[in-house]
């Protein structure tokens, strides 16, 4: 099943709209970040070259997204990192032993298929009931970025210097459609690769224009 990225400008002319579609989320997201005692979701002034229009910025694999996360788990624990063909019983029980760490993961304590990361900087997730209840828990886009440099040695990416990610999907890409296969000889690890440039071009976007990155 494929899962997609888009970047929301947090721009006054889109944030400020009354037809802001994310309007809800917003309010939402403002809420569990002040009782967590953090700022608010950042708004800026329109600037030239940066509209409030929300665009794709990558599509990945469900499946391989959980490889990445699972090689995060374990590296971030000393474990051997080896490459998998499946998602099995293993992944579950790196979930159940280490649980109290992947709710601290911006990566790995998100929902597949909704959710946020926002351009602020705090320790962990954030989340209350009704985060849980709609969106799943709030991550931050510098937290993400700070896990994925770290996964990125263990699965052969020099973070320093990454390749450069895939192009965006050009259209919507449902559930049920597969998402575009990674590129041909990418090693073993070829679909944590395109996971992790896809959610690095995410992150790096959003802290560079300010943008909220949101799963669809």
């Amino acid at each position: 099943m494929a899962c997609d990225l888009w970047l929301v400008p947090l721009v006054d002319v889109l944030c400020h709209s009354p037809e802001n579609p994310f309007s809800e989320e917003l309010a939402r997201y403002d809420k569990a970040l002040n009782d967590a005692g953090q700022p608010p979701v950042p708004v800026y002034s329109y600037m030239p070259g940066l509209s409030g229009d929300v665009g794709p910025i990558a599509c990945f694999d469900y499946d391989a997204l959980h490889f990445l996360r699972r090689a995060y788990l374990l590296s971030l624990q000393g474990l051997e990192v080896t490459p998998v063909d499946a998602l099995g019983g293993d992944y579950e029980q790196l979930l159940e032993m280490f649980e109290a760490t992947a709710q601290r993961s911006h990566l790995v304590w998100h929902y597949d298929h909704a959710g946020a990361y926002v351009p602020l900087d705090f320790p962990q997730p954030v989340v209350n009931d009704e985060l849980l209840a709609g969106g799943g828990p709030l991550g931050s886009s510098h937290g993400l970025l700070r896990e994925l440099e770290f996964v990125a040695p263990v699965i052969g990416i020099d973070p320093a210097n990454p390749p450069l990610p895939p192009a965006p999907p050009d259209h919507h890409t449902t559930l049920e459609e597969p998402a575009a296969p990674p590129p041909p000889g990418d090693g073993p690890f070829a679909r944590e690769h395109h996971v992790w440039l896809g959610l690095h071009a995410a992150a790096t976007r959003s802290l560079g224009q300010g943008s909220m990155i949101v799963f669809s």
